[in-house]
């Protein structure tokens, strides 16, 4: 069986909902950031990214990790292109053409826009978006995210789904990454395609059935 090591409440979620989308069955460790910790090589501390049996998983110390079989994957955007590849169907690239243009599409996403968007849902988690401090970091991240969005946008002029005109793992992989700015209304306003493409991805049962999980967990 998969096993899923993570939270909802982390970049594991993206594996949580491809593992929804594909109707896996699956075995979830929690394993929690350590960061969420006051000490968390405590005896006493549940399981987290810097605990030895994690790092014996992924010695990064990042989430999510699994396990299928006797492959142990880590990075998030990699492990949903696996799943995928390995199950198959309309969320899988047909062609190896499709596969190539998944690949860099979930590149971009990691590359072009992850490090922009992690920078303003870090500043909502912690709770410092009404700050000055706050302020700057999310409008430079903001600012830094406009090329990015342009070429989705005009992307999904054409399309509407990112690769073969459909919803595949690379449309959640991005998904995932542009929701930590969907505080940020306006960025998404002044580029509707990419507006419209995100509500059809969110709006997929299994999107909606990791969410419900995910809504459960602990802060």
């Amino acid at each position: 069986m998969l096993t899923i090591y993570g939270v909802y409440r982390s970049r594991a979620s993206r594996v949580y909902w491809m593992a929804e989308e594909l109707g896996l069955e699956f075995e979830s460790v929690r394993v929690i950031q350590a960061r969420r910790l006051a000490n968390p090589l405590a005896a006493e501390a549940p399981i987290n990214t810097l605990s030895p049996e994690f790092l014996a998983i992924n010695p990064m110390g990042l989430i999510p990790s699994i396990k299928d079989g006797d492959l142990v994957m880590n990075e998030s955007l990699a492990i949903t292109l696996y799943l995928a590849r390995k199950h198959g169907g309309p969320l899988a690239g047909q062609t190896v053409e499709e596969d190539g243009l998944m690949t860099m599409w979930s590149i971009f996403a990691a590359t072009e826009v992850e490090p922009q968007t992690v920078k303003i849902v870090y500043v909502h988690d912690d709770e410092k978006q009404d700050t000055d401090e706050g302020k700057a970091t999310i409008s430079v991240a903001v600012r830094s995210l406009k090329k990015a969005f342009a070429t989705l946008e005009k992307h999904l002029t054409t399309n509407e789904y990112v690769v073969g005109n459909r919803f595949t793992a690379v449309d959640l992989n991005i998904a995932e990454v542009l929701r930590y700015a969907q505080s940020e209304q306006a960025l998404f306003d002044a580029h509707p395609n990419v507006s419209a493409w995100i509500k059809r991805c969110q709006s997929r049962p299994a999107y909606i059935a990791m969410q419900a999980t995910r809504s459960q967990e602990p802060t």
